[in-house]
């Protein structure tokens, strides 16, 4: 069960386009996992379209007007589309294309010996490697945007990423497995927007893959891993 879900501005943002692409991927992706927030953006979406229509470039048509021209444009839509159909080449063209076979994209990533299906929106956005240490892999996603880094973070069973706060904000999107914190247990589809007033130290017993967002460098505050802080701008 999903327990953390994008607020109503955050999918208001989304549905209207006017969100960054990496906060875009993470609204979409969790969609695919939520049926009750993707019921909510076909709803936004459809009340946006609605409010578009009524003040478009339609203002100065009457209703009666845009019935007629729909009907015109619909009924030369048919007749072309009849007389292209009884060709010869037309025939062997939809013969064709109804023979031809779907292009397969593979839409997954394979670390560490696991293999992850990934939601549909990510399928044009996989052209990196995977770099990391350890138990922690990443593999940076290119947005385009100048400050967020947007990545795919692997953590392989029983391992943990050191307490650290944020300067700035992290959302985590669980893709598979499970990881927990001091603050819940999370399960697939769950998104957690995180800033500097919270500190955490994410673990994983049977391992996961998550799809994160950060804008600034974490800032580590126990033990050995206090001494990347100062390259931090590097790492993050």
């Amino acid at each position: 069960m999903i327990n953390y879900h994008p607020d109503q501005h955050l999918l208001s943002l989304h549905a209207k386009g006017e969100l960054p692409l990496s906060m875009s991927i993470a609204i979409a992706a969790h969609a695919e996992f939520c049926p009750h927030c993707q019921q909510q953006l076909d709803q936004m979406t459809i009340a946006l379209s609605e409010q578009q229509f009524e003040q478009g470039d339609v203002k100065n048509t009457t209703a009666a007007e845009q019935h007629v021209e729909f009907d015109d444009l619909l009924s030369q839509f048919l007749s072309s589309t009849l007389d292209a159909l009884d060709t010869d080449d037309s025939v062997d063209s939809v013969d064709s294309k109804a023979t031809s076979q779907p292009e397969i994209i593979d839409n997954s990533v394979t670390i560490k010996g696991q293999h992850y299906p990934l939601p549909r929106v990510f399928k044009k956005q996989i052209n990196a490697s995977w770099q990391g240490i350890g138990k922690v892999s990443r593999l940076r996603l290119d947005t385009g945007e100048p400050q967020a880094r947007a990545s795919l973070l692997h953590i392989a069973a029983n391992g943990e990423i050191p307490d650290h706060t944020h300067k700035g904000s992290e959302l985590t999107l669980l893709l598979a497995g499970e990881f927990s914190d001091c603050y819940n247990t999370y399960k697939p589809g769950d998104f957690m927007l995180l800033d500097q007033d919270h500190e955490h130290s994410p673990k994983t017993t049977e391992g996961c893959l998550c799809y994160t967002i950060v804008d600034a460098p974490l800032y580590f505050t126990k033990g050995i891993s206090k001494l990347l802080n100062p390259i931090g701008e590097l790492l993050y």
